[in-house]
Protein backbone atom coordinates (compact mmCIF):
# COMPACT_ATOMS: atom_id res chain seq x y z
CA UNK A 1 0.00 0.00 0.00
CA UNK A 2 2.84 2.42 0.83
CA UNK A 3 4.29 1.91 -2.65
CA UNK A 4 1.01 3.05 -4.21
CA UNK A 5 0.78 6.35 -2.32
CA UNK A 6 3.11 8.38 -4.58
CA UNK A 7 1.34 7.00 -7.66
CA UNK A 8 -2.06 7.92 -6.27
CA UNK A 9 -0.90 11.45 -5.55
CA UNK A 10 0.16 11.86 -9.18
CA UNK A 11 -3.09 10.45 -10.51
CA UNK A 12 -5.44 12.47 -8.31
CA UNK A 13 -3.66 15.81 -8.08
CA UNK A 14 -1.01 15.75 -10.76
CA UNK A 15 2.56 16.76 -9.91
CA UNK A 16 5.55 18.55 -11.37
CA UNK A 17 7.47 15.30 -11.74
CA UNK A 18 4.91 13.85 -14.18
CA UNK A 19 6.62 13.32 -17.56
CA UNK A 20 5.32 15.65 -20.22
CA UNK A 21 3.49 14.13 -23.15
CA UNK A 22 4.08 15.32 -26.72
CA UNK A 23 1.91 18.34 -27.46
CA UNK A 24 2.28 18.36 -31.25
CA UNK A 25 -0.94 16.40 -31.67
CA UNK A 26 -3.97 18.13 -30.20
CA UNK A 27 -6.20 15.97 -27.99
CA UNK A 28 -9.48 15.21 -29.71
CA UNK A 29 -12.52 13.21 -28.68
CA UNK A 30 -15.23 11.32 -30.48
CA UNK A 31 -18.28 13.57 -30.34
CA UNK A 32 -20.96 10.96 -31.13
CA UNK A 33 -21.39 8.95 -27.95
CA UNK A 34 -24.56 6.96 -28.52
CA UNK A 35 -28.32 7.35 -28.71
CA UNK A 36 -30.72 8.75 -26.15
CA UNK A 37 -33.68 6.85 -24.75
CA UNK A 38 -35.78 8.87 -27.18
CA UNK A 39 -33.69 7.89 -30.19
CA UNK A 40 -31.71 11.10 -30.53
CA UNK A 41 -27.90 11.24 -30.93
CA UNK A 42 -25.83 11.91 -27.83
CA UNK A 43 -23.17 14.38 -28.91
CA UNK A 44 -20.30 15.59 -26.73
CA UNK A 45 -18.99 19.06 -27.60
CA UNK A 46 -15.54 19.35 -29.11
CA UNK A 47 -12.84 20.35 -26.66
CA UNK A 48 -12.45 24.09 -26.16
CA UNK A 49 -9.89 26.30 -24.36
CA UNK A 50 -12.14 26.18 -21.28
CA UNK A 51 -11.36 22.44 -21.12
CA UNK A 52 -7.57 22.94 -20.90
CA UNK A 53 -7.38 21.77 -17.28
CA UNK A 54 -9.29 18.58 -18.08
CA UNK A 55 -7.02 17.98 -21.08
CA UNK A 56 -3.88 18.44 -18.97
CA UNK A 57 -5.22 16.05 -16.35
CA UNK A 58 -5.93 13.52 -19.08
CA UNK A 59 -2.43 13.92 -20.52
CA UNK A 60 -0.91 13.37 -17.07
CA UNK A 61 -3.05 10.26 -16.54
CA UNK A 62 -2.01 8.95 -19.97
CA UNK A 63 1.68 9.57 -19.24
CA UNK A 64 1.48 7.78 -15.88
CA UNK A 65 -0.44 4.91 -17.47
CA UNK A 66 2.25 4.49 -20.13
CA UNK A 67 4.83 4.31 -17.35
CA UNK A 68 2.79 1.76 -15.38
CA UNK A 69 0.61 -0.12 -17.91
CA UNK A 70 0.13 -3.10 -15.59
CA UNK A 71 -1.39 -1.04 -12.78
CA UNK A 72 -5.14 -1.17 -12.18
CA UNK A 73 -4.91 2.28 -10.61
CA UNK A 74 -3.46 3.94 -13.70
CA UNK A 75 -5.99 2.25 -15.99
CA UNK A 76 -8.92 3.39 -13.87
CA UNK A 77 -7.68 6.98 -13.86
CA UNK A 78 -7.10 6.92 -17.59
CA UNK A 79 -10.74 5.92 -18.03
CA UNK A 80 -11.95 8.53 -15.58
CA UNK A 81 -10.02 11.32 -17.28
CA UNK A 82 -11.39 10.27 -20.68
CA UNK A 83 -14.92 10.39 -19.27
CA UNK A 84 -14.35 13.90 -17.87
CA UNK A 85 -13.46 14.98 -21.43
CA UNK A 86 -16.88 13.69 -22.54
CA UNK A 87 -15.47 10.69 -24.42
CA UNK A 88 -17.50 8.04 -22.62
CA UNK A 89 -17.00 5.41 -25.32
CA UNK A 90 -13.20 5.57 -25.01
CA UNK A 91 -13.59 5.45 -21.24
CA UNK A 92 -15.72 2.31 -21.57
CA UNK A 93 -13.02 0.79 -23.77
CA UNK A 94 -10.37 1.57 -21.15
CA UNK A 95 -12.44 -0.06 -18.40
CA UNK A 96 -13.09 -3.08 -20.61
CA UNK A 97 -9.34 -3.53 -21.09
CA UNK A 98 -8.93 -3.17 -17.33
CA UNK A 99 -11.52 -5.89 -16.68
CA UNK A 100 -9.62 -8.22 -19.00
CA UNK A 101 -6.51 -7.76 -16.83
CA UNK A 102 -8.18 -7.40 -13.43
CA UNK A 103 -11.49 -9.32 -13.59
CA UNK A 104 -11.88 -9.35 -9.80
CA UNK A 105 -11.42 -5.59 -9.31
CA UNK A 106 -14.89 -4.20 -8.57
CA UNK A 107 -13.81 -0.66 -9.43
CA UNK A 108 -13.75 -1.37 -13.16
CA UNK A 109 -17.33 -2.64 -13.11
CA UNK A 110 -18.41 0.36 -11.03
CA UNK A 111 -16.91 2.87 -13.45
CA UNK A 112 -17.88 1.08 -16.65
CA UNK A 113 -21.42 0.67 -15.29
CA UNK A 114 -21.57 4.40 -14.64
CA UNK A 115 -20.56 5.19 -18.22
CA UNK A 116 -22.97 2.64 -19.62
CA UNK A 117 -25.64 4.70 -17.86
CA UNK A 118 -24.23 7.88 -19.42
CA UNK A 119 -24.52 6.30 -22.87
CA UNK A 120 -27.99 4.82 -22.13
CA UNK A 121 -26.84 1.17 -22.23
CA UNK A 122 -28.87 0.34 -19.15
CA UNK A 123 -28.90 -3.46 -19.36
CA UNK A 124 -25.10 -3.51 -19.66
CA UNK A 125 -24.87 -1.07 -16.75
CA UNK A 126 -26.98 -3.37 -14.57
CA UNK A 127 -24.88 -6.37 -15.54
CA UNK A 128 -21.65 -4.58 -14.58
CA UNK A 129 -22.92 -3.07 -11.37
CA UNK A 130 -24.48 -6.35 -10.22
CA UNK A 131 -21.07 -7.94 -10.78
CA UNK A 132 -19.43 -5.15 -8.79
CA UNK A 133 -21.95 -5.60 -5.98
CA UNK A 134 -21.09 -9.30 -5.85
CA UNK A 135 -17.36 -8.60 -5.71
CA UNK A 136 -17.61 -6.20 -2.76
CA UNK A 137 -19.61 -8.57 -0.58
CA UNK A 138 -17.77 -9.08 2.72
CA UNK A 139 -15.08 -6.49 1.90
CA UNK A 140 -14.19 -3.33 3.78
CA UNK A 141 -15.43 -0.17 2.12
CA UNK A 142 -12.97 2.44 0.86
CA UNK A 143 -13.35 6.12 0.11
CA UNK A 144 -13.33 6.84 -3.61
CA UNK A 145 -11.09 9.80 -4.50
CA UNK A 146 -12.68 12.57 -6.54
CA UNK A 147 -11.50 13.30 -10.04
CA UNK A 148 -13.19 16.70 -9.90
CA UNK A 149 -12.84 17.75 -6.24
CA UNK A 150 -15.73 19.47 -4.47
CA UNK A 151 -15.41 22.89 -2.83
CA UNK A 152 -13.80 21.40 0.29
CA UNK A 153 -11.69 18.85 -1.61
CA UNK A 154 -13.30 16.22 0.61
CA UNK A 155 -14.58 13.02 -1.07
CA UNK A 156 -18.03 12.00 0.17
CA UNK A 157 -18.64 8.71 -1.65
CA UNK A 158 -17.09 5.27 -1.43
CA UNK A 159 -16.75 2.20 -3.60
CA UNK A 160 -19.73 0.52 -1.95
CA UNK A 161 -22.04 3.54 -1.99
CA UNK A 162 -21.16 4.29 -5.62
CA UNK A 163 -21.89 0.76 -6.77
CA UNK A 164 -25.24 0.64 -4.95
CA UNK A 165 -26.17 4.18 -6.01
CA UNK A 166 -25.50 3.62 -9.70
CA UNK A 167 -27.15 0.19 -9.62
CA UNK A 168 -30.24 1.70 -8.01
CA UNK A 169 -30.24 4.43 -10.64
CA UNK A 170 -29.97 1.97 -13.54
CA UNK A 171 -32.98 0.03 -12.26
CA UNK A 172 -34.85 3.29 -11.63
CA UNK A 173 -34.30 4.36 -15.23
CA UNK A 174 -35.70 0.99 -16.33
CA UNK A 175 -38.78 1.56 -14.16
CA UNK A 176 -37.97 -1.41 -11.93
CA UNK A 177 -39.00 0.23 -8.67
CA UNK A 178 -38.49 -2.83 -6.44
CA UNK A 179 -34.87 -3.32 -7.49
CA UNK A 180 -34.20 0.42 -7.40
CA UNK A 181 -35.57 0.57 -3.85
CA UNK A 182 -33.41 -2.36 -2.77
CA UNK A 183 -30.14 -0.87 -3.99
CA UNK A 184 -30.74 2.72 -2.92
CA UNK A 185 -31.50 1.32 0.53
CA UNK A 186 -28.16 -0.49 0.43
CA UNK A 187 -26.54 2.79 -0.55
CA UNK A 188 -28.19 4.56 2.38
CA UNK A 189 -27.14 1.81 4.79
CA UNK A 190 -23.51 2.07 3.62
CA UNK A 191 -23.48 5.88 3.84
CA UNK A 192 -21.33 7.56 6.49
CA UNK A 193 -22.08 11.24 5.84
CA UNK A 194 -25.03 13.53 5.21
CA UNK A 195 -24.22 13.96 1.53
CA UNK A 196 -24.76 10.32 0.69
CA UNK A 197 -27.66 9.95 3.12
CA UNK A 198 -29.43 12.88 1.48
CA UNK A 199 -28.71 11.67 -2.06
CA UNK A 200 -29.97 8.14 -1.44
CA UNK A 201 -32.94 9.41 0.61
CA UNK A 202 -34.05 11.55 -2.31
CA UNK A 203 -34.27 8.57 -4.67
CA UNK A 204 -35.87 6.40 -1.99
CA UNK A 205 -38.57 9.00 -1.45
CA UNK A 206 -39.33 9.27 -5.17
CA UNK A 207 -39.38 5.50 -5.63
CA UNK A 208 -41.81 4.97 -2.76
CA UNK A 209 -44.09 7.64 -4.22
CA UNK A 210 -44.04 5.86 -7.58
CA UNK A 211 -44.85 2.60 -5.81
CA UNK A 212 -47.88 4.36 -4.29
CA UNK A 213 -46.52 4.01 -0.78
CA UNK A 214 -46.84 7.63 0.40
CA UNK A 215 -46.77 6.81 4.11
CA UNK A 216 -43.43 5.00 3.71
CA UNK A 217 -42.18 7.89 1.60
CA UNK A 218 -43.03 10.35 4.37
CA UNK A 219 -40.98 8.28 6.82
CA UNK A 220 -37.92 8.89 4.64
CA UNK A 221 -38.35 12.61 5.31
CA UNK A 222 -38.51 12.35 9.11
CA UNK A 223 -34.75 12.56 9.78
CA UNK A 224 -34.20 15.27 7.17
CA UNK A 225 -33.43 18.62 8.82
CA UNK A 226 -32.33 22.01 7.53
CA UNK A 227 -29.05 21.88 9.44
CA UNK A 228 -27.68 18.72 7.79
CA UNK A 229 -24.09 19.17 6.63
CA UNK A 230 -23.84 18.67 2.88
CA UNK A 231 -20.95 19.50 0.57
CA UNK A 232 -22.15 18.23 -2.81
CA UNK A 233 -25.80 17.30 -2.31
CA UNK A 234 -27.34 20.71 -1.60
CA UNK A 235 -29.85 20.23 -4.42
CA UNK A 236 -31.09 16.89 -3.12
CA UNK A 237 -31.18 18.31 0.41
CA UNK A 238 -33.36 21.24 -0.65
CA UNK A 239 -35.64 18.97 -2.65
CA UNK A 240 -36.24 16.83 0.43
CA UNK A 241 -37.05 19.95 2.46
CA UNK A 242 -39.44 20.97 -0.33
CA UNK A 243 -41.13 17.55 -0.21
CA UNK A 244 -41.38 17.97 3.56
CA UNK A 245 -43.11 21.34 3.15
CA UNK A 246 -40.27 23.35 4.67
CA UNK A 247 -39.22 25.07 1.43
CA UNK A 248 -41.25 26.71 -1.30
CA UNK A 249 -40.76 25.66 -4.91
CA UNK A 250 -39.45 29.15 -5.66
CA UNK A 251 -36.50 28.43 -3.38
CA UNK A 252 -35.52 25.61 -5.76
CA UNK A 253 -36.31 26.86 -9.23
CA UNK A 254 -34.21 30.02 -9.35
CA UNK A 255 -31.50 30.78 -11.86
CA UNK A 256 -28.61 29.81 -9.58
CA UNK A 257 -26.50 26.66 -9.82
CA UNK A 258 -28.89 24.63 -7.69
CA UNK A 259 -32.02 25.77 -9.51
CA UNK A 260 -30.48 25.09 -12.90
CA UNK A 261 -29.19 21.61 -12.07
CA UNK A 262 -30.73 18.68 -13.93
CA UNK A 263 -31.26 16.81 -10.65
CA UNK A 264 -33.34 19.58 -9.09
CA UNK A 265 -35.31 20.28 -12.26
CA UNK A 266 -36.14 16.58 -12.55
CA UNK A 267 -37.12 16.39 -8.87
CA UNK A 268 -39.61 19.26 -9.25
CA UNK A 269 -41.10 17.84 -12.47
CA UNK A 270 -41.36 14.39 -10.91
CA UNK A 271 -43.11 15.83 -7.84
CA UNK A 272 -45.83 17.14 -10.13
CA UNK A 273 -46.11 13.74 -11.79
CA UNK A 274 -46.73 11.66 -8.67
CA UNK A 275 -48.96 14.39 -7.26
CA UNK A 276 -51.34 14.05 -10.20
CA UNK A 277 -50.38 16.94 -12.51
CA UNK A 278 -49.12 14.98 -15.50
CA UNK A 279 -49.38 17.91 -17.92
CA UNK A 280 -47.17 20.14 -15.77
CA UNK A 281 -44.69 17.29 -15.25
CA UNK A 282 -44.46 16.58 -18.97
CA UNK A 283 -43.92 20.24 -19.78
CA UNK A 284 -41.10 20.48 -17.23
CA UNK A 285 -39.49 17.27 -18.50
CA UNK A 286 -39.54 18.64 -22.04
CA UNK A 287 -38.06 21.96 -20.92
CA UNK A 288 -35.29 20.10 -19.11
CA UNK A 289 -34.41 18.11 -22.23
CA UNK A 290 -34.44 21.29 -24.30
CA UNK A 291 -31.88 23.10 -22.15
CA UNK A 292 -30.13 20.62 -19.85
CA UNK A 293 -26.89 18.66 -20.13
CA UNK A 294 -27.54 15.16 -21.46
CA UNK A 295 -25.06 13.38 -19.19
CA UNK A 296 -26.79 14.58 -16.01
CA UNK A 297 -28.71 11.93 -14.09
CA UNK A 298 -31.76 14.19 -13.82
CA UNK A 299 -31.71 14.65 -17.59
CA UNK A 300 -31.52 10.89 -18.19
CA UNK A 301 -34.36 10.33 -15.72
CA UNK A 302 -36.53 12.90 -17.53
CA UNK A 303 -35.71 11.15 -20.79
CA UNK A 304 -36.78 7.82 -19.28
CA UNK A 305 -40.09 9.32 -18.12
CA UNK A 306 -40.91 10.66 -21.59
CA UNK A 307 -39.76 7.45 -23.28
CA UNK A 308 -42.38 5.48 -21.32
CA UNK A 309 -45.05 8.21 -21.30
CA UNK A 310 -48.47 6.75 -22.16
CA UNK A 311 -49.09 7.05 -25.90
CA UNK A 312 -52.58 8.40 -25.36
CA UNK A 313 -51.12 11.31 -23.36
CA UNK A 314 -48.50 12.37 -25.92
Amino acid sequence: MKALLPLLAILVLGCKQTPKTPTAKKVQIDTLQGQSLLGKPLVSPKLRPIDDKKVKNYEKALAVYKQHPDSAETKIWLGRRLAYLGDYQKAIKAYTEGIEKFPEDARFYRHRGHRYISTRQLDLAIEDLEKGATLIQGTADVVEPDGIPNRLNQPVSSLHTNIYYHLGLAYYLKGNWNKALEHFQQCFDASTNDDMRVASSHWLYMILQRMERPEDAEKILEPITADMETIESDGYHRLLLFYKGELEETALSGSGSIGSSEAVRYGIAHWYQYNGDANKAKTLYEELLASGTWAGFGYIAAEAELARWPKNEQ
